[in-house]
């Protein structure tokens, strides 16, 4: 089954063809760490699409500096092979002229479930047209959709975290509202999922992308990366709570996205190059680190390797 909003802002159950896109059901959904098996990207090319684009878009959409185009088709190729060569299957959003450069952190137009994905209403402006840009690319794959989040409800995909396969975090942000947590959560609880807030803090104000996964990265069932400074403390507690252990992104790696950590399996992580405290404490909890260099499409951006994705299926 799968879930529609009406004219009054309520869910309205539709009923699913049960054998509607087997091979997505069948994966799992509800997990950040679990080995990733199937992942849209939006490639750079497609993204960035020229210098005049990046021109006309860089600043304001707030990023750091101006990406330069032939580095960033460079560390987005890598970050791609890296993806590839750990056994997942590339799915692509293609361009689309209705969206800008930020499109490229594809991670925050939707969230995937293990009934269909739902789709988000973003709350940073000039990425408003996104969610529509990605559902139609999973029409165009067969990929369900469970709903949708609709004004005056925002959130995005940045602000959402599975801790397990029923508990799903959601950061109150800039970006992500009460009115959206609470479609999410009329959305979610049909199928079982308890949905955790976390009241996050002013840091930068509502022009900086500031999203629950900038504090936060689950890399196996009882480990994470956190940088604590900006945490809530009742998320944190929680969170030794649920009994995770906590790698602690140190000061000087916060803005270099020390915390932004993408898991390709439990314990496999994938990182920014340059965050060599963060690398060594991951390193001394088992984990293994892979690097990638990601000046151009992640730093002055914003985004890291979980922001680069939208994971669709894990095992």
């Amino acid at each position: 089954m799968f879930l529609l909003f009406g004219r009054e802002r309520k869910p309205k159950l539709i009923q699913l063809s049960p054998n509607h896109n087997i091979l997505y059901m069948s994966q799992l959904a509800h997990s950040e760490f679990g080995k990733l098996k199937t992942v849209f990207l939006k490639k750079a090319s497609a993204a960035f699409i020229n210098e005049e684009h990046i021109q006309q878009y860089w600043e304001s959409l707030n990023y750091l500096g101006k990406p330069d185009m032939t580095q960033a088709l460079g560390e987005y190729d890598s970050f791609e092979n890296i993806l590839k060569e750990h056994g997942a299957e590339v799915l692509y959003f293609p361009t689309d002229a209705s969206v800008n450069m930020d499109s490229i952190y594809c991670r925050d137009a939707a969230i995937a479930t293990s009934h269909g994905m739902i789709i988000c209403n973003m709350g940073k402006e000039g990425r408003k047209n996104e969610p529509a840009a990605q559902a139609r690319a999973y029409a165009a794959q067969g990929i369900p959709v469970l709903g949708s989040i609709v004004a005056p409800g925002t959130i995005e995909g940045g602000d959402v975290a599975w801790l397990d396969a029923t508990t799903l975090a959601v950061g109150n942000t800039y970006r992500t509202n009460e009115a959206g947590i609470q479609q999410l959560k009329e959305l979610l609880n049909p199928i079982g999922v308890k949905v955790i807030t976390a009241d996050m803090p002013h840091y930068k104000g509502p022009s900086d992308v500031f999203h629950l996964m900038s504090l936060l990265s689950p890399v196996d069932n009882n480990l994470a990366v956190v940088y604590s400074p900006l945490m809530p403390i009742a998320f944190r507690n929680l969170l030794i709570a649920r009994g995770f252990e906590l790698v602690e992104v140190p000061d000087q790696e916060f803005d270099s996205m020390g915390c932004n950590v993408l898991a390709l399996a439990p314990r496999v992580c994938l990182m920014v190059k340059g965050n060599p405290i963060t690398k060594s404490r991951l390193e001394a909890a088992g984990c293994k680190v892979i690097e990638y260099e990601g000046a151009e499409i992640s730093v002055k951006g914003g985004g890291g390797p979980t922001c680069l994705t939208r994971p669709v299926g894990r095992s």
